[in-house]
């Protein structure tokens, strides 16, 4: 056995079933070893090493197992940091394994040595160790995927090329050896009793109580919905955490931030105490002011606890066992004023939401495209989200439902994330169909090629539907937006605008379904013809750029700033002014209710 043979193999008794990569001589052992391994784990082959790592995190933050990750030396080990930075920052367990050159090169300016511990110190930081002897297995790998698993984050193994050929052997018991063993137990952290009884006494002196969830929740959902229930709060959700509670809940008042809803803002802007759960939500802006409410938060991570606002308890624990204890203390009161203006925001929002994608553009509205796949969603459906304008609609637009999921590149909001995290979700799921709403921009820089990879693994997936929303605006519009509400600056053109690429002709050159949407009236037909395909599918639809995301706040200086973009010649002045304030006239018109007001209607 080979040191790469016994590599696979412990991967394998780790449980991992694929490993996302792209070849290169610098893992050339390893890729001789997968060989004679019959595949096993299954070498998931992108078109680019960061697509990889993005794969593994998306297959991470779908499975709740580790993702792993392999490149060669040199550039391909560059590769892939964006990636694994993208996983640090979303905390997602991902295990990179990279190549180097061989020992005897080292130091000697050698093609494609790059000094990899150095270049790795800050991304796995946690952990990052070069194997260098065979002994040092199998203990290098273990503690790789334990910590990854354990603080939720990236770790790597670099292993030489010449130390991947050489023949195994174990630690032995024997001095300055490690030998090592499988597993990571499962635990759940609960905080002391005195600390709990602080928190409940700072949550019961509450009249208008908000709760604030992240994706560190998701496992606390039926424990989230008591408390707040208890309690007469609301619940806004981080984008993380947009699939840790349902939206059909009446009191749970969506996304928070410059892409969130008014309701959510609002309840921030009013309330008097505050319960985070899961959450290192970063803009303090859209909390509360910090000496406007009492505040407890829950998080698992003691580094994480105390972020972003004057917390007066700080419990360091599992969300759903801490939840579990902190309940019996709480005393459920009536849903009083608050709760139900709570609710009602909410309801009315929807109807806002409605309004504005029914809004005319040229040729159609964004938000119409994401609004009406909302209501076709099939319940186990797994949406990923791109950044840019797209995750705007995204997180205003779409619902989820019970056993849906949903994530995007929460924190660093990187480019090109959302296929190939759709990618890792139908390896993670191959029964379940994964959604993709992804901009023009960030479909060129790296979607049309993860594309080919869609191609050539579907046949593995029971369910083949991967479907590829393409916003098409030939603009990047996040930032054209940013430019215009930010620093009143007219649009750029040259660095703004886009070409027109004909995305469904490509998707269907490679063998999968395509269509281009370019009238209003074909938006739902298309949706319902790539949800009812056979194989992954793109839809190219023809969006205007001038629809605005308008933030919930929508202050009057960033009204005042896209003015005076207007003033200094923006391009697409007349545009931007036309959507603008339809867009600001939907929120402003009194809420309506549809006339079935029984307990299960929808508003």
């Amino acid at each position: 056995m080979k040191v790469s043979d016994f590599i696979l193999q412990r991967l394998r008794e780790w449980d991992v079933d694929h490993v996302f990569a792209y070849p290169g001589d610098g893992i050339n052992g390893l890729l001789a070893a997968w060989g004679r391994a019959d595949d096993k784990p299954r070498f998931v082959q992108s078109r680019h090493e960061e697509m990889s790592a993005l794969e593994a995190v998306g297959y991470a933050k779908f499975s709740g197992k580790v993702g792993v990750c392999a490149a060669t030396s040199g550039p391909g080990a560059i590769h892939l940091l964006n990636g694994l930075y993208d996983a640090k920052l979303d905390h997602v367990p991902v295990v990179a394994i990279v190549g180097q050159t061989n020992r005897s090169a080292m130091g000697g300016s050698y093609q494609q040595e790059v000094d990899l511990l150095s270049l790795y110190k800050d991304v796995a930081s946690q952990f990052c160790e070069m194997v260098t002897v065979p002994e040092q297995l199998p203990n290098v790998i273990d503690r790789a995927i334990r910590t990854a698993y354990a603080m939720r984050t990236v770790t790597a193994v670099i292993v030489p090329a010449d130390v991947q050929e050489l023949d195994y052997s174990p630690p032995t018991h024997a001095f300055k050896m490690v030998p090592s063993s499988l597993g990571a137990a499962a635990y759940a952290p609960i905080p002391a009793e005195q600390e709990i009884a602080r928190a409940a006494e700072v949550l019961e002196a509450g009249e208008k109580p908000a709760i604030l969830i992240g994706q560190g929740a998701r496992g606390a959902r039926a424990e989230i919905e008591e408390v707040a229930n208890v309690l007469g709060a609301g619940v806004a959700k981080a984008l993380l955490g947009k699939d840790a509670l349902p939206d059909d809940l009446p009191f749970v008042t969506g996304s928070i931030g410059l892409l969130g809803t008014r309701p959510s803002y609002e309840m921030m802007r009013d309330c008097d105490t505050l319960l985070v759960v899961g959450s290192s939500f970063p803009y303090t802006q859209f909390l509360p002011e910090l000496d406007q409410a009492r505040a407890v938060q829950i998080d698992i991570d003691p580094f994480m606890i105390g972020l972003r606002y004057p917390f007066e308890v700080n419990l360091v624990g599992d969300a759903r066992t801490t939840l579990q204890a902190l309940l019996p203390r709480l005393k459920r009161r009536k849903h009083g004023a608050w709760r139900k203006k709570i609710e009602k925001d909410t309801a009315r929002w929807w109807d806002v939401m409605e309004r504005r994608a029914a809004v005319d553009a040229e040729p159609i509205n964004p938000e119409y495209v994401v609004h009406t796949l909302d209501a076709l969603l099939p319940d186990n459906a797994i949406l990923a989200a791109d950044s840019g304008s797209s995750a705007n609609w995204y997180a205003r637009h779409l619902r989820i439902r019970e056993s849906m999921r949903g994530s995007l590149s929460g924190t660093l909001a990187t480019m090109g994330s959302a296929v190939p995290y759709a990618i890792g979700a139908k390896f993670a799921h191959p029964d379940r169909p994964a959604i993709a709403i992804v901009g023009d921009g960030a479909m060129q820089m790296n979607g049309m090629a993860e594309l080919v990879t869609a191609a050539k693994y579907r046949p593995l997936w029971q369910d083949q539907r991967l479907i590829v929303a393409v916003l098409n605006n030939q603009d990047l519009n996040q930032v054209t937006w940013e430019m215009r509400a930010l620093t009143g600056a007219p649009q750029f053109l040259p660095s703004q605008e886009l070409p027109d690429v004909p995305y469904a002709d490509f998707a269907r050159s490679v063998g999968l379904g395509g269509l281009r949407v370019e009238k209003p009236e074909e938006v739902e037909s298309a949706w319902q013809e790539a949800l009812g395909a056979d194989r992954p599918f793109v839809i190219d639809f023809r969006t205007d750029p001038a629809v605005p995301p308008i933030p919930p706040h929508a202050s009057l200086e960033q009204m005042e700033a896209a003015a005076t973009a207007v003033l200094k010649g923006d391009s697409d002045r007349a545009g931007m002014i036309r959507q603008g304030l339809k867009a600001k006239v939907q929120e402003m018109l009194p809420g309506r209710r549809h006339r079935d007001d029984s307990p299960g209607a929808s508003h």
